[in-house]
C-alpha cells in the first residue's frame, strides 16, 4: 500500500493537471483501486481536487513538510537573513540544498517587479544548469559530490561537459554566477552557507537581470547573509 501511495504522490509532484483517472493510469494502478486510493488521500488532505476536477498536492503535505528538521532549523534560521537580502537587492532570493535528483528549493522570497524565476519552494532545479547547483557541488563533501556526479554523469557529459572545471572555478572564487541558462534574461548569483568543516549546508541565491551592474553589491549582500546564517546554525 505504501508503494502505491508513493507512486501517486510522485506523479502528482511531477505532473500538473491530471484527473483522477489519468493519475491512476500514470501511477500504474488499476483504475478502480487507484480512484479509491486517490479519494482516500484527498479526504486526508494529502491530495486536493481543484474546481476543474484535476488533482494537486494537498495542504497536509505542506503542513508535514513544515515540521521536518530541515524546515525548523535551516529554513527558519535563514529566513530573517533572506528577508534582509531581498529588501536590499529587490529581486528573488532563495535557499536550496542538494538532493539526489538536483537542487531542492527550501525557501523563496520574491517581490513585485522581480525578474522571471521558475523556481518554487519544494521544487527541483537542475544542479548542472544553476548557480545553486554549482555551489552545492563545489562546496559539498567530496564523497557526496562524486556520488552525485557519477549518478548524473551521462546527462552532465551531454549538457554540461565542462562542469568539473566550472566547479573548480567556483571553489576558487567562493561563489557561482551563471548567465541565462534557465532564463536568457537573468543571472543567478549564489554563495554557500558553510558548516565548520567548510562544506556547504545550503546555497543562498539572488536571481537578477542579466549582467546587472549591481551584481557586485548583490554578491556582497549574499556573502554577508551567508556568513550570518552559518554562524546562527552553528
Amino acid at each position: 500500500m505504501l508503494d502505491r501511495v508513493m507512486r501517486v504522490l510522485d506523479v502528482v509532484a511531477d505532473t500538473d493537471g491530471l484527473t483522477p483517472t489519468q493519475l491512476a493510469d500514470a501511477a500504474g494502478l488499476p483504475r478502480t483501486s487507484g480512484y479509491r486510493l486517490i479519494s482516500d488521500l484527498t479526504s486526508r488532505g494529502l491530495l486536493h481536487r481543484t474546481d476543474t476536477g484535476t488533482v494537486e498536492p494537498g495542504h497536509r503535505l505542506w503542513e508535514l513538510g513544515q515540521r521536518t528538521g530541515l524546515s525548523r532549523t535551516l529554513r527558519h534560521t535563514a529566513l530573517p537573513f533572506m528577508q534582509d537580502v531581498n529588501a536590499v537587492v529587490q529581486q528573488t532570493t532563495q535557499l536550496s540544498i542538494l538532493n539526489p535528483e538536483g537542487v531542492l528549493i527550501v525557501e523563496r522570497l520574491s517581490r513585485h517587479g522581480a525578474v522571471t524565476n521558475p523556481a518554487e519552494v519544494a521544487g527541483i532545479m537542475p544542479a548542472h544548469h544553476t548557480s545553486m547547483g554549482h555551489v552545492l557541488l563545489a562546496f559539498g563533501s567530496a564523497d557526496r559530490t562524486q556520488e552525485w556526479l557519477t549518478t548524473h554523469w551521462e546527462t552532465v557529459a551531454a549538457e554540461r561537459p565542462t562542469l568539473r572545471d566550472e566547479l573548480a572555478q567556483t571553489r576558487d572564487r567562493g561563489f557561482a554566477r551563471l548567465n541565462g541558462l534557465i532564463d536568457p534574461e537573468t543571472t543567478g548569483v549564489t554563495v554557500p552557507v558553510l558548516n565548520r568543516r567548510r562544506q556547504a549546508e545550503a546555497a543562498l541565491t539572488a536571481v537578477v537581470p542579466r549582467d546587472s551592474p549591481a551584481i557586485p553589491q548583490v554578491l556582497m549582500a549574499l556573502q554577508t547573509a551567508g556568513h550570518g546564517i552559518a554562524r546562527a546554525l552553528q
